[in-house]
């Protein structure tokens, strides 16, 4: 079976692993590439999560909050030489005032509109330029953090956590920030990503040929880890590590509805 240059290319800037190797993994699954990233993992040699939490690009992440929505948008170019323009900035803030005023959160319907206008400043740079994603949440009770234009959080929450502390809150949005979660609590996790990641665990503690009883500790212990990294909730809170983000929220009497995090160039990595 062969496969084209560039589902190679994707597998080896997802995982950092050799052409070779790439190639094994991809005629092992079929050329399925998340199948092919466990597959490597589980081999022991993917460097997955280092080349995943790293920013290949640059550009920049907005936040703008208006009346009853809060929204979020990241704009992709080259280098900080544009992301530092003025003209670029000019852009980015009109896209963002569009979407705010429009209430959008189909990234297609933003592109169409600012296509012409994209064109002309790619023209002018001589670098690409793309309007990534974006996202308008509609929720009176939001509190946002942006950082360095690189990454930006909104947390929504219920009407009486905001009244009472809509300050603390903002920690909670430099906390989600600074860990990155990718859920709320361990209920928000879908099934399908618990059992990925049990698969890849039991797989990886067989190699290390214990007995049944060891292994069962083994993997309890790996997943445990895993469920309270990507579960807000669960983490400790970065402001006072003694205790878990739960417990704090419990103290204020805070009730998270939602949150998103953006990072600069993570959904192209």
């Amino acid at each position: 079976m062969n496969f084209n240059t560039d589902l190679i290319k994707e597998l080896r800037k997802k995982t950092g692993v050799g052409i070779l190797q790439c190639k094994k993994a991809l005629l092992f699954n079929k050329g399925d590439i998340e199948k092919s990233i466990d597959y490597l993992r589980i081999q022991g040699i993917s460097k997955s999560q280092k080349i995943n939490s790293r920013s290949t690009l640059e550009g920049i992440v907005l936040i703008k909050k208006k009346n009853s929505c809060s929204t979020i948008l990241e704009i992709n170019c080259e280098t900080d030489f544009v992301s530092r323009n003025e003209e670029f900035n000019i852009f980015s803030n009109d896209v963002i005032n569009f979407i705010i005023d429009n209430k959008i959160s189909d990234i297609k319907k933003v592109q169409d509109f600012f296509e012409t206008k994209r064109i002309n400043l790619v023209s002018k740079f001589g670098e690409n330029i793309i309007i990534q994603r974006c996202y308008t949440m509609e929720n009176l009770n939001t509190v946002f953090y942006l950082h360095n234009f690189r990454i930006g959080v909104i947390v929504a929450v219920t009407n009486n956590s905001y009244i009472a502390n809509k300050k603390f809150i903002k920690n909670i949005a430099m906390h989600i920030a600074a860990s990155n979660p990718k859920y709320i609590s361990v209920s928000d996790i879908p099934p399908a990503v618990i059992n990925r990641e049990y698969d890849i665990q039991f797989q990886l503690t067989k190699k290390l040929n214990k007995n049944t009883v060891q292994e069962s500790h083994i993997i309890k212990g790996k997943m445990d880890k895993f469920i309270n990294e990507i579960s807000l909730v669960n983490q400790p809170f970065i402001f006072n590590t003694s205790k878990t983000v739960k417990e704090v929220l419990e103290e204020k009497n805070i009730k998270i509805l939602s949150f998103i995090r953006y990072e600069l160039g993570e959904k192209n990595n």
